[in-house]
């Protein structure tokens, strides 16, 4: 099966250098890895599922890793999968886990002990903006009718998310109700464990929004299932044009997540270079584009010190946003 494939892909190379387009960078169907495992720490129908799924997918159909696995784990806010893949080390040399903001977020409220500098930094890889979605029988169209619904009854206004209280979805929420001109504090916000279980508190009526991301809100829109009612893009998205950005609606604030991956402390270097090659090539194949078109993602690749540089600025903004916004 993957002769198969990467004799597919050396065809498919061969015709689009004849055609002067440039020949891909895996043309030769080079692997970088025989595995991956992707430690997850949430539950199915998370960003950080969707990203760790949508990645070996990628990397796998691309042919730079041969086979990929996944595990979930869920609780403590994503502090039971640090810790795992702290206290196991030795043993986990072959998992990369997924992480996004919340690492930085979750470290400086305290929720776990831990924080990036305790892992070995991989890479970077996308964004993910914010987006705020109602129920798809729900009579609320726009921020405007939510904003309309908070002003009238703000404790029986709730938003949900799938992050603990304090954590990204809920930072979102705030952020987005301060730009309004509201009481951040004064949001009711309710915690859910992962998307999944948000999204059957908004269908049930539990909770009159969800804050989430982009790419989870687009997955339940073209399901049919929510409205998305505000972006936090500056511009329109070409994986939902429909979708009205905050700024339109005149609320004057932008956001985006960043997604990436972990390995273990005291990660070989070898093995953490053969993991930065993967994620590195993987950029220039069509798996990966058709991944990221699908789910709205935006390409941020930032690895090893790059990464670290990003990180330690995401922390000393959060932390003054945080702090601006009573979190801290």
């Amino acid at each position: 099966m993957t002769t198969l494939k990467l004799g597919r892909r050396a065809l498919m190379a061969a015709a689009v250098a004849a055609f002067g387009f440039g020949t891909p960078a895996l043309a030769d169907g080079h692997q970088v890895l025989d595995s991956v495992h992707f430690l997850i720490p949430g539950g199915a129908g998370g960003g950080w599922d969707g990203t760790a799924r949508g990645t070996g997918e990628a990397l796998t159909g691309a042919g730079l890793v041969g086979t990929a696995s996944f595990e979930n784990m869920s609780g403590g806010g994503g502090g039971k999968a640090i810790g795992y893949l702290i206290e196991n080390a030795e043993s986990n040399h072959g998992t990369l886990m997924v992480n996004s903001t919340p690492i930085v977020i979750r470290s400086l409220t305290g929720v776990f002990p831990h924080n990036f500098r305790d892992l070995t930094l991989v890479a970077g890889t996308i964004g993910d903006y914010a987006a705020i979605v109602v129920g798809k029988d729900s009579e609320l169209n726009s921020m405007a009718d939510l904003l309309a619904a908070f002003d009238a009854d703000p404790s029986g206004t709730a938003v949900g998310g799938g992050s603990v209280p304090g954590g990204m979805d809920h930072l979102v929420a705030a952020m987005v109700m301060e730009a309004a001109g509201k009481d951040a504090l004064a949001v009711k916000y309710i915690p859910y464990d992962a998307g999944g279980k948000a999204m059957a508190a908004l269908l049930s009526g539990e909770i009159a929004a969800l804050s989430t991301g982009f790419s989870e809100a687009v997955d339940l829109a073209n399901a049919g299932e929510v409205k998305i009612i505000g972006v936090t893009s500056a511009e329109r998205v070409d994986a939902a044009p429909d979708a009205m950005t905050m700024k339109e609606q005149g609320i004057d604030t932008t956001f985006v997540n960043w997604r990436g991956f972990f390995g273990a402390p005291g990660l070989p270097a070898d093995k953490l270079a053969m993991y930065q090659d993967a994620i590195a090539k993987m950029y220039d194949t069509p798996e990966w584009e058709a991944v990221r078109a699908r789910n709205g993602w935006v390409n941020i690749h930032n690895s090893g010190d790059d990464f670290k540089t990003f990180l330690e600025g995401q922390e000393q903004v959060i932390g003054d946003l945080m702090k601006k916004l009573g979190f801290l």
